[in-house]
C-alpha cells in the first residue's frame, strides 16, 4: 500500500492551498484516512479525519478554516485549507487506516511541505 501526498507549496497568509492523497495497492477497504501535520521538533499532530461514514473530526486550529473530504471511488482524500497563516507552515502528512485483506493497519505518506508566508 502506498499513499501519494501532493497540493503542499508557498503561499502567503490568508490564501488557500488544497492537499490532496491518493491511496493505491492492496486495499480491501479504507476505514479513515486523515492529515497530520509537524513541525520539526515538535510531535506529528492530527489536522482532521474523515470515516468511511463520512463522520469528521478537526483540530480546534482548523476548524472553521480547513475543510477534509474524500472521494472513495479513487482512495483518495482531500485537505481544503483557507485563511492559512504562518502557524500552519508545517509538513503535511496523510495517514490511512484501512484493510489490506490480510489485517488492519495505519499507513503514511510521504509527507508534503505547506509554507505560509507572513
Amino acid at each position: 500500500v502506498q499513499l501519494q501526498a501532493s497540493g503542499g507549496g508557498l503561499v502567503q497568509a490568508g490564501g488557500s492551498l488544497r492537499l490532496a492523497c491518493a491511496a493505491s495497492g492492496r486495499i480491501y477497504r479504507i476505514n479513515e484516512m486523515g492529515w497530520y501535520r509537524q513541525v520539526s521538533g515538535k510531535k506529528r499532530e492530527l489536522v482532521a479525519r474523515i470515516t468511511d461514514k463520512d463522520y469528521t473530526n478537526y483540530a480546534e486550529s482548523a476548524k472553521g478554516r480547513f475543510a477534509i473530504s474524500r472521494d472513495s471511488a479513487k482512495n483518495t482524500v482531500y485537505l481544503q485549507m483557507n485563511s492559512l497563516e504562518p502557524a500552519d507552515t508545517a509538513v503535511y502528512y496523510c495517514n490511512a487506516n484501512l484493510h489490506n485483506y490480510y489485517f488492519i493497519d495505519d499507513y503514511w505518506g510521504q509527507g508534503t511541505l505547506v509554507t505560509v508566508s507572513s
